[in-house]
């Protein structure tokens, strides 16, 4: 039975609200060439339901996925692999559940999962203190910069160029209705530190400065030592917001708390979570101590009941869905539960040990390629100080190449046109990942059809 929710009246009233005729008076903006009048040509009505199973898989394969062939694209999302146990484990009765898991204080297990992902999350990016996990990566950087601003009565973020573009991106969208000030900067390829603008913002802060973010490894996959940037911010009383979109970097890198940071961001996907190309995915968010009521989200404490007994409450939930909205620290902070339990199964079953070792993996791998597409006539390795992920600089534009990679059963990586669309001066840049799942024969594969593609 198919549920409607909205009567005639209903529509019809909402019609009125709006100023429109009918239906057709709401939709006026849209082509009438794109409009849908009839039932689409070739598609039945109906089918049986073997079918259309039939019928969208030999659809779905016609895709090229991840796990079939070469694959090295990374840009935010990384190919990492998670061992079957963890999504056993987070299927148990104890975790999963059809309903929101953290409200009532009687779900201990869950408060108690919480409770150490955020003790994983605060060690793991050197910071006092992490909430429970937020939408993703790209809407925790834009709370950060609405917490500095809460911070610091400032209302002007300087922006790294070396920000990814679809981070940068959703802090415009959602700050084009507030008083927030973004000043971004302008990426350019140069040689050695591609994207590269420390300098640049040291220079540009000033006493209208809320914050300045960056993000380590930079998207083009530079590393940078932040400290004399957070020394920068400090002294002028702004706050440093570092954004990490490769979270496994943290096993082989100084963290971004011990670099002086005084908020860090990042997505989680990497740990526990597959690549599923638009989600689910895991914000993470940290701060100092002295900042935490400033915080967005939720935070699970540890205290004891009546009787001593240790247990698990939120202890901060400052959301408009428990206090007044003009009161809330934030309206994008939804908790990806789910995606936090599997992040932290996995770092357990990881240790510091095994972090550490998975990264290592992924820089020898990293190095490994660089080293031998760098040899390629023609192509220039930008980023010389890189983690998993390093940008070429091509002979020729860099679209037209990944997708003849393609055409040639290997993933190649991204283009920086797609990400930079109207940049000529990036067209040439080729965004490279690699992680610990690359064998020789997929470095093989990619070594020679980049060079059958240049020569």
């Amino acid at each position: 039975m198919r549920y409607l929710p909205l009567t005639q009246p209903d529509r019809e009233a909402m019609l009125a609200v709006i100023g429109a005729a009918d239906i057709d008076a709401l939709f006026i903006d849209v082509p009438q060439s794109a409009r849908l009048t009839a039932p689409i040509a070739a598609l039945p009505l109906h089918a049986p339901e073997q079918t259309v199973e039939r019928a969208l898989g030999a659809m779905a394969a016609k895709n090229m996925t991840a796990g079939t062939v070469p694959f090295f694209v990374g840009g935010g999302a990384y190919k990492h692999h998670v061992p079957a146990s963890v999504d056993h484990i987070i299927q148990r009765g104890e975790f999963l559940t059809a309903y929101t898991p953290y409200q009532p204080e009687i779900a201990q297990g869950t408060l108690q999962v919480l409770f150490e992902f955020q003790t994983q999350v605060a060690r793991l990016l050197g910071m006092d203190v992490a909430n429970a996990s937020m939408y993703d990566g790209s809407t925790a950087m834009t709370e950060a910069v609405f917490m500095a601003r809460r911070v610091t009565r400032r209302a002007k973020a300087l922006v790294s160029a070396g920000v990814h573009p679809h981070y940068v991106n959703v802090l415009k969208t959602l700050t084009q209705f507030t008083d927030d000030v973004v000043e971004v900067g302008e990426p350019a390829l140069q040689s050695g530190k591609p994207g590269d603008d420390i300098d640049a913002l040291m220079a540009g802060i000033d006493a209208e400065t809320s914050c300045v973010v960056v993000q380590n490894p930079n998207v083009f996959g530079h590393v940078a030592d932040l400290a004399p940037l957070a020394q920068a911010c400090h002294a002028a009383g702004a706050l440093l917001v570092v954004v990490v979109t490769e979270v496994v970097s943290l096993g082989a890198m100084m963290s971004p708390g011990e670099m002086g940071a005084d908020i860090v961001v990042g997505e989680g996907q990497s740990i526990g979570n597959g690549l599923n190309f638009g989600g689910p995915y895991l914000g993470l968010f940290a701060t100092r101590d002295k900042y935490v009521r400033q915080m967005p989200g939720r935070l699970c404490g540890e205290t004891v009941d009546a009787d001593g007994k240790r247990g698990f409450v939120l202890t901060l939930s400052t959301r408009e869905q428990h206090i007044r909205r003009e009161k809330a620290t934030s309206n994008i902070c939804t908790n990806s539960g789910l995606c936090a339990l599997a992040f932290s199964v996995h770092m357990t079953l990881l240790g510091e040990k095994g972090l550490r070792h998975l990264a290592s993996l992924n820089h020898a791998h990293a190095v490994q390629l660089a080293e031998r597409l760098g040899r390629i006539p023609g192509v220039e390795l930008v980023t010389t100080t890189f983690f998993n992920e390093f940008t070429l600089k091509l002979p020729v534009e860099a679209r037209p190449v990944v997708r003849k990679l393609a055409d040639r059963g290997v993933l190649g990586g991204i283009s920086l046109g797609r990400l930079y669309p109207g940049v000529a001066a990036l067209d040439r840049g080729m965004l490279v990942a690699v992680t610990e799942t690359a064998t020789d024969a997929d470095f093989d594969a990619f070594e020679d059809a980049l060079d059958e593609v240049l020569a």
